[in-house]
């Protein structure tokens, strides 16, 4: 399963059933969890560790150096969970030592073609990255997030679970969870009222964070009124509860 022009330092650990196409370069200090499918011209520097069931595909890098001046070579990491999608030309770097030391990335994630994961970054699960959607060091992205094509996301920046970065977005500030943002630079615009439909959230569930959104991010009430004012039903909805605690504990500030 393992091609003859494929290049595999003997310090890498591959599993079980994991196929490795023509001329992909495995480092050392690598490891590939079972049933992975790595396509041809991948490369992979380590330290690096990658779950099961991920398929990569060609000209990916994965697990390079990061792209930050300040790193002088020390010894950090990339984890990769399972079952991730990632598609041509795809970058994700380690993590630097003035940041957590890793980036991570959870699973069940597609990352479409061009897609760039930076140094330090945390990605959830289930997420969405359309083609070009690039994150900038230290970026945290919560599960079920998606990133419309050539969205660009500052370094530190948060986006919330759920959220939705639409086509061509520049974010430079936090989004909420649950919310939609899009521009240059990008505004929180609206709850993503259709997404969380489609996704099972109930019809009072989503009055109850459209009226938190129009509370805290568009009315002139001052924001300690606002969260008061919203007490019974963040006591209701934990979802609410998550909104509201996000747009408090923004270190960026929110983006509308």
């Amino acid at each position: 399963m393992i091609h003859e022009t494929a290049i595999i330092d003997p310090a890498a650990r591959i599993g079980e059933g994991v196929t490795i196409g023509a001329y992909s370069v495995i480092g050392a200090d690598v490891e590939i969890g079972d049933r992975c499918h790595i396509g041809p011209h991948v490369v992979m520097a380590g330290p690096t560790r990658i779950g099961s069931d991920n398929r990569i595909y060609q000209f990916s890098s994965i697990g390079e150096a990061p792209q930050d001046k300040k790193y002088a070579g020390e010894p950090t990491e990339l984890i990769v969970g399972d079952r991730n999608v990632i598609r041509e030309f795809v970058t994700f770097n380690r993590g630097t030592a003035a940041g957590h030391g890793r980036t991570v990335i959870g699973s069940d994630n597609l990352f479409m073609a061009y897609a760039h994961v930076a140094h330090d970054c945390v990605v959830g699960d289930h997420t969405i990255f359309a083609n070009a959607a690039s994150l900038a060091g230290h970026v945290e992205v919560g599960d079920h997030a998606i990133l419309g094509g050539f969205t660009s996301v500052h370094q530190f920046t948060r986006l919330g679970e759920r959220a939705f970065m639409g086509l061509g977005s520049v974010v430079t500030q936090d989004v909420p969870p649950y919310s939609t943002a899009a521009g240059n630079r990008a505004r929180t615009v609206a709850i993503n009222k259709e997404g969380l439909k489609r996704n099972g959230f109930s019809p009072e569930l989503i009055r109850a964070l459209h009226k938190s959104f129009r509370l805290l991010l568009k009315s002139k009430t001052p924001r300690a009124e606002a969260v008061e004012q919203l007490r019974p039903l963040t006591e209701q909805f934990e979802e609410v509860a998550r909104f509201v605690d996000f747009i408090v504990n923004s270190q960026r500030g929110i983006a509308s």
